[in-house]
């Protein structure tokens, strides 16, 4: 159980954490639609290391950057679930890439959500820095040919996901 503390700690960690996004921010700007997706590799929260684009080639990929402590990243990820369920067999992944924290963190709260995509863990934020992520959750969503197509900054819903995927499917 977390208690009110801990609660607040993490709000207080998580907002640290966007001042300092958003200062790097004004430092890079960022990245554009149609520019090829920055590669990647990551460990996954369960299973081997995951090498990004590579291994998905030809598919349309969601990269989502989000952490515990963010309000709006536990029912986006939940309600995101039916929609990759609808879609995985025609080429959508979902890269639910957590920034900067522990997998002891991170392995229960992905347990509460009952979620069947990939989480990643970036532990040092080289990832979110490679993409210039500047609050939580921030999504980029990845044609096939591995160039950036949307970036949804902030809370998205079922219905805008799916209206961001559907042409690239």
């Amino acid at each position: 159980m977390i208690t009110p503390y801990r609660t607040r700690i993490s709000i207080l960690a998580g907002f640290i954490l966007l001042v300092l996004l958003v200062g790097c921010e004004q430092e890079s700007p960022a990245i554009k639609i149609g520019a090829p997706a920055p590669a990647f590799g990551l460990a996954r929260l369960e299973g081997p290391t995951i090498r990004f684009p590579e291994q998905y080639r030809g598919q349309v990929v969601a990269i989502r950057f989000w952490a515990d402590w963010c309000l709006y990243c536990h029912d986006e990820m939940k309600a995101l679930e039916p929609v990759y369920r609808r879609y995985r067999d025609r080429g959508l992944v979902i890269l639910a890439v957590n920034v900067m924290q522990p997998p002891e963190t991170v392995r229960p709260f992905v347990e509460r959500l009952g979620i069947s995509y990939d989480v990643l863990l970036d532990r040092q934020g080289e990832v979110m820095r490679g993409y210039r992520v500047m609050g939580l959750p921030m999504t980029f969503v990845v044609d096939r040919q591995g160039a950036v197509r949307a970036r949804i900054v902030g809370e998205s819903t079922p219905e805008v996901f799916e209206r961001t995927i559907a042409g690239l499917l």
